[in-house]
């Protein structure tokens, strides 16, 4: 099975084209291959299909095989991906949370994603371990829990891990921590079913979203978000736009033994 591996500020994920590849199980094999260990190594893995209205499908699997709705870092390594193959400048891609639009940039490997709207915005007071915990509540196509801190390299990610079994967040959530500096946003994300991750796309935008509701940022202007991985741009006005570097880091022919095992089982059975 052919697969591409590239990345958004760090935030890795595996490519794998279905027009060439037959998966029957994508939620496990997107397991296996997400392990750093025993498998290609990623936050996880994006299925591409054609799409009837849209130049392609992404369906985007976690590394613990969950899947998720969309992916802002994924979207742009799939605009990498597509300018390869043709001269356009812009590129649309069907995703569990609409149609996104991949605008290419000055160079060859920065693109901006329009992410559209964002949604359920609210500020909520959660008890967690005998203290009130206030955060915001942000859609931006997947679920985000955006909490505001003084330090962000001293941040107790266990909370994050907690809130995933909070009442209000059925799927669990992927939460930021947002600390406001002069020159723009320090964010760490942990993201529902990978854990810790250097960068998150809609993590920066749902970050940026919550800064601009709580009076901290200016609506309609770019603002640099700086998370582990490196450094994305937010712009958000009526819709948001995510712009940052979408890199490979190489390509390459995965052997799922599991895949062939069970083959070679049905052939000698059958």
């Amino acid at each position: 099975m052919h697969f591409e591996k590239l990345h958004g500020a760090g935030n890795d994920y595996i490519f794998v084209d279905c027009l060439d590849n037959e998966v029957q199980d994508m939620s496990a094999l997107a397991k296996r291959m997400s392990d750093r260990h025993f498998g290609v190594g990623g936050d996880g893995v994006v299925f591409l299909y054609p799409s009837e209205v849209a130049d392609v499908k992404m369906r985007m699997f976690n590394a613990d095989g969950s899947e998720g709705a969309m992916c802002g870092n994924a979207l742009r390594c799939i605009g990498r991906i597509l300018s390869g193959r043709s001269t356009k400048n812009e590129y649309t891609v069907e995703t569990n949370s609409g149609i996104r639009t991949v605008l290419v940039g000055k160079s060859a490997d920065t693109f901006t994603v329009d992410m559209g709207k964002p949604q359920l915005l609210s500020r909520i007071n959660a008890p967690m371990d005998g203290f009130n915990l206030r955060f915001t509540h942000v859609s931006v196509g997947n679920p985000h829990c955006v909490i505001l801190v003084d330090d962000v390299l001293n941040a107790d990610m266990t909370v994050a891990a907690q809130l995933q079994t909070y009442s209000i967040f059925t799927g669990g959530v992927n939460v930021e921590f947002v600390q406001r500096t002069g020159d723009g946003l320090r964010v760490r994300v942990y993201e529902r079913g990978s854990g810790e991750t250097l960068s998150c796309g809609t993590g920066a935008c749902a970050a940026v979203v919550a800064c601009v509701k709580m009076g901290l940022l200016p609506r309609g202007e770019c603002v640099s978000v700086h998370l582990l991985g490196g450094v994305l741009t937010v712009n958000y006005s009526e819709n948001i736009y995510l712009t940052g570097k979408a890199e490979k880091v190489y390509e390459g022919d995965y052997y799922d033994k599991v895949h062939f095992c069970d083959r070679w089982c049905s052939k000698r059975t059958g």
